[in-house]
């Protein structure tokens, strides 16, 4: 069997793809989300289409950082994403501002009780690719899409609940064992003094600051909103990846859009000034557009509370990194050295320790 074939043994094809498997592209993820038991651009004679695997939460390997479960309000449900195509919600969510989902072609049992979900092979722009007026064309399209669900986020059992508390659970096994004398590290030096003593701050108050997220009005999130997972199919935003969807704060997934333009390298980092400014206008805008009627500056706060709560535990992690020179593991990651990345995340930091500080004050 080709190497490019091992894996690949669905229980049915879909149209899009023909009779018979010709080829079949292993695509960039994730490798923590234990759920996850593969992705891949699959041709046909017919032509292509997009396969994922979600593994049982008992064939997942527990070693992985983001952990599954059975229980459908989980942060990480095992089953949440085939269901959010299959009953339309990923297609209708956003659609009325703009925002597209991948078409459904098929959603099959496999032998083992996971799922295989195939969708429409989307082609065009990757998020990583577009300058920061898309990415702020996109944030209006969030918001405009958000404000209809504000304050009213549907009672699905399978959607996700407190998605960022259950996921902030999990911060103290990627930070690792830790010591104060870290934060003094000559491998942080590119940090300044007063950005490294707000992270350990916002580190030990993690949780006030999570409570500070959470008492933000409430919509329907999607809550892996970052390049990754967005495309510019002829000028339709799609969005990807709706394994972690279900209720959130107005403004959390524009700070892990902010964010995660630029954590791995994938971006320039110089553009984060004005990837944030474009992206939060944006979004203000689309709400008000949307209908909301609540306080921009309450929004802001809630941007800045959000991505601070979620990122508490990012400083202290590459803080550890940079002591034992480890620069970890990324399917997505640039970077050559642990060196080079805290060099390179001394604005990312920054930033959070801004929202910490906008977010108390707020």
């Amino acid at each position: 069997m080709p190497k490019d074939l091992i894996g690949i043994r669905p229980v049915r094809l879909p149209a899009a793809v023909g009779e018979v498997v010709l080829a079949a592209e292993e695509l960039r993820h994730g490798q923590a989300n234990a759920a996850t038991g593969g992705i891949w651009r699959v041709r046909g004679p017919a032509g292509s289409a997009i396969l994922k695997v979600a593994r049982l939460p008992a064939g997942a390997d527990a070693e992985k950082a983001f952990s599954t479960s059975d229980e459908p309000s989980h942060w990480n449900y095992w089953q949440r994403e085939a269901l959010a195509y299959e009953t339309g919600l990923a297609s209708n969510a956003y659609a009325a501002a703009g925002i597209d989902a991948p078409a459904v072609l098929g959603v099959d049992g496999q032998p083992d009780g996971g799922v295989e979900l195939w969708l429409g092979d989307v082609t065009g722009t990757g998020g990583f690719g577009w300058p920061p007026a898309r990415l702020g064309r996109f944030g209006y399209e969030l918001g405009a899409g958000q404000a209809r669900w504000a304050g009213r986020v549907p009672a699905t059992g399978w959607l996700s609940r407190r998605w960022l508390a259950q996921y902030m659970a999990k911060g103290p096994s990627w930070v690792g064992p830790f010591d104060a004398a870290f934060w003094d590290h000559p491998g942080l030096a590119p940090w300044p003094r007063q950005v490294r003593d707000r992270l350990r701050l916002l580190w030990a108050e993690r949780y006030r600051m999570l409570a500070r997220a959470e008492a933000g009005a409430r919509t329907l999130c999607h809550l892996d909103v970052w390049p990754a997972n967005l495309v510019d199919d002829e000028g339709t935003s799609v969005l990807l990846d709706w394994s972690f969807t279900g209720e959130g704060a107005i403004g959390e997934d524009v700070s892990n859009l902010i964010l995660d333009c630029f954590n791995d390298g994938l971006m320039d980092v110089a553009l984060l000034a004005e990837v944030d400014e474009t992206v939060t206008d944006g979004y203000l805008r689309g709400l008000l557009d949307g209908g909301w009627t609540g306080s921009a500056d309450a929004v802001r706060t809630a941007i800045a509370a959000c991505g601070a709560a979620k990122y508490s535990w990012f400083g202290p992690a590459m803080a550890a990194r940079a002591v034992r020179d480890d620069l970890g593991t990324s399917s997505y990651r640039q970077d050559t050295s642990a060196a080079a990345a805290v060099r390179r995340l001394a604005p990312v930091v920054t930033l959070i320790a801004d929202w910490a500080t906008a977010a108390r004050l707020g």
